[in-house]
């Protein structure tokens, strides 16, 4: 059940790091996607707070990495971006919120990863679930611009030291898997 929130309400609720994921629009690419992935998200990215202002850091397509303010997608996409909570309980201690966020704003400025998504979206296929199985390795260095989820959990592996789905590559993720993992919880759906 979603719980909506407007984000000036919200804005004391929202922490660096905290994951942002936006529900699918009928008739676009991200329907697609979402479809593919067996759920209603279709992008990821994750909260970072400047002074006083949030904002949300992405890797998107149409625009690759990238800073915006928060209130421009909540004004964009009212009702379609959820909030969850990055570590909800606590229970990975050693996990570093902020270093995933630097992560994430270093990316700003690189390219999308257009060939990336189409990998990843190509084993939904039936004929290719025979022939091809996907890898579990996030060792394997993927030298392609992230997509938006694989730039999530990457940031989370790599800089905050958890990897949010440990059973799949960074490169093969996609924001179902991250709604379904246990290191988020759902915590609002941010309106106007």
């Amino acid at each position: 059940m979603q719980h909506y929130v407007s984000l000036k309400d919200a804005r004391g609720r929202l922490f660096d790091g905290d994951l942002l994921l936006f529900r699918r629009r009928p008739f676009s690419l991200g329907a697609l996607i979402a479809i593919a992935g067996r759920g209603v998200h279709s992008h990821a990215a994750k909260v970072a707070w400047w002074g006083d202002e949030p904002f949300c850091v992405e890797v998107r397509e149409w625009y690759g990495g990238r800073a915006v303010t928060l209130a421009s997608q909540v004004r964009r996409y009212s009702g379609r971006i959820d909030v969850f909570r990055a570590n909800p309980k606590f229970r990975w201690k050693h996990y570093d919120r902020l270093a995933s966020v630097r992560y994430m704003r270093r990316l700003a400025g690189c390219d999308y990863g257009y060939r990336g998504v189409l990998t990843a979206s190509l084993l939904h296929l039936p004929v290719a679930r025979l022939w091809v199985r996907p890898t579990l390795d996030d060792e394997q260095i993927d030298r392609r611009p992230p997509f938006c989820s694989q730039a999530v959990v990457m940031a989370e592996r790599l800089a905050g030291g958890v990897d949010p789905v440990p059973h799949l590559a960074d490169r093969l993720t996609e924001p179902t898997d991250l709604a379904q993992s246990p290191f988020y919880e759902y915590a609002m759906t941010l309106i106007r």
